[in-house]
């Protein structure tokens, strides 16, 4: 979920709260705090840890919904501080970025220790996160599988979008504990229908309804009206992703009653024409 923010680039946690609110009432199974649609690269780290805390406060007390917090940071050791202190805030699970600014030195060894360690060192369930397209890391087949192997790993998001690793993953872990999810809407359904369990997408922060019903869809068989609601969902996907990215989103939120407000510089607002083209997305396609 995105991190929502006042006009001096302070958190609103007002408009949390009601954000929160809003997607308390969808059929979601949890709230992904920090991933990257969340800004988390540009939060301190009080912020970071304050976020999850005031997440899991904000839920309905009779809410079973889990907190799922960012935890990766480019160190081993911030990473296990930082997924110490949002496990003591609430979070159910952490998810684990890939460390990404040495990218030379981020071969699979160094990567294969890198989340033990954490892993060994967190009292709650690790997920894995492999989203190449920002940290141009593609955690490789060979680690996810031996990872998978870890009792306090429980999962990986892959963002990469391909589907063919994400078939190999799901069959070579089928005898262990680990679940497989995608990384984006655009490859929910493909997803699914490999064996993985669900999503964690950015197009769900503003059409909950819709990526939850590509799920159930999926999963009792109805491949007809799923593979309809999958093929509809790709345009605003697209949009609020690769296309106009965490402005876009968050413009989308605004459009549609949630509070998405100004992103945290360096990143911009959208131009006019972008916010005319991203419109135009959703209404051809029946959301606006």
């Amino acid at each position: 979920m995105p991190t929502p923010f006042n006009k001096d680039e302070s958190i609103a946690y007002d408009k949390l709260a009601k954000n929160v609110d809003v997607w308390s009432k969808i059929p979601f199974r949890g709230l992904v705090v920090e991933g990257s649609n969340g800004e988390y690269v540009y939060l301190t780290l009080e912020e970071r840890v304050e976020m999850v805390r005031k997440t899991k406060e904000y839920l309905p007390s009779s809410s079973e919904k889990l907190v799922l917090s960012g935890s990766g940071c480019e160190s081993t050791r911030a990473t296990i501080e930082m997924s110490q202190k949002m496990a003591a805030a609430g979070a159910d699970a952490v998810m684990v970025v890939t460390p990404s600014y040495y990218k030379s030195g981020m071969k699979d060894k160094a990567l294969h220790a890198h989340f033990t360690a954490v892993a060994d060192n967190c009292p709650v369930p690790v997920i894995l996160y492999s989203v190449p397209a920002f940290t141009v890391i593609d955690l490789s087949l060979d680690v996810i599988v031996d990872l998978a192997h870890h009792p306090n790993i429980i999962g990986i998001k892959e963002s990469g979008g391909d589907i063919t690793k994400i078939g190999s993953i799901i069959h070579k872990t089928q005898d262990v504990d680990f679940q497989v999810i995608a990384g984006s809407a655009s490859f929910l359904l493909s997803t699914i229908n490999l064996g993985g369990v669900g999503g964690v997408c950015a197009l769900a922060n503003v059409l909950g309804e819709a990526v939850c019903e590509l799920q159930q869809l999926a999963t009792k068989g109805s491949m007809k009206e799923a593979i309809q609601l999958q093929k509809k969902l790709i345009a605003p996907n697209s949009a609020v992703t690769k296309d106009f990215g965490i402005p876009g989103l968050k413009q989308v939120m605004d459009w549609i009653g949630l509070y998405g407000g100004p992103t945290r510089a360096p990143l911009l607002p959208l131009p006019e024409p972008e916010v005319t083209k991203l419109k135009k997305v959703f209404v051809d396609s029946g959301y606006l």
